[in-house]
């Protein structure tokens, strides 16, 4: 398998299916191309890979498989494990990916994930509040239910989704006490951040 990925400093999708191909088992290799190139040269570099334009791309067994959540999907298909094994919690767990995969657009557009910027307090807009108080709300009531220490009880994709949540989190200084955060969220969201995966392609992207 071969994973197409964008420059692990910016892009939160291609951190998603990159985690559970790590987490996956899976042999498979990387490539990396730079986003923000002048000249339009990263569109170039990535349609040599992708026909959306976009990464991340996964090619495996003839495929080209160009959606994070798609590229999940199929990495679980040979490693189930992704998924919770209860079909309540990985009934629960799809929900929250899924949320994460189409919503919180104020979030993304208002704070992208900057691995490389020195974590600061900015302030932020309502439509943001709003989305980070759905996110400490499915964050509070996942662990509550299943127990943590992950939001299905183990780790899943779920958890690969919102890890690119906690580093906003971290570098725009959002204190989740402020949303109606009792503790466990913000425990959890340093928990995605502590992950060896995580600090491998963190420390990849410096």
């Amino acid at each position: 398998m071969e994973l197409v990925i964008g420059t692990k400093k910016w892009s939160t999708w291609s951190l998603r299916p990159w985690l559970a191909a790590k987490r996956s088992g899976l042999p498979f290799t990387e490539t990396l191309v730079e986003l923000r190139q002048e000249n339009n040269m990263s569109e170039a570099a990535i349609r040599a890979h992708s026909p959306s334009g976009l990464v991340p791309v996964l090619k495996a067994d003839g495929l080209t498989i160009w959606d994070s959540l798609a590229i999940c999907e199929y990495l679980a298909e040979k490693a189930p494990h992704l998924w919770p094994k209860d079909p309540a919690a990985r009934a629960m767990a799809r929900a929250a990916a899924a949320e994460m995969h189409s919503g919180f657009q104020s979030l993304r557009g208002e704070c992208p994930m900057a691995l490389e910027a020195t974590p600061k307090e900015v302030s932020l807009s309502p439509a943001t509040h709003k989305d980070i108080r759905r996110i400490v709300a499915v964050w509070s009531e996942l662990l509550h239910r299943f127990g943590g220490p992950f939001l299905a009880g183990e780790w899943s994709i779920a958890d690969a989704f919102y890890t690119p949540v906690a580093t906003r989190f971290r570098t725009y200084g959002v204190r989740l006490s402020d949303f109606g955060d009792s503790g466990a969220a913000g425990e959890y969201c340093q928990r995605l951040l502590e992950q060896p995966e995580f600090l491998e392609w963190e420390a990849a992207s410096k």
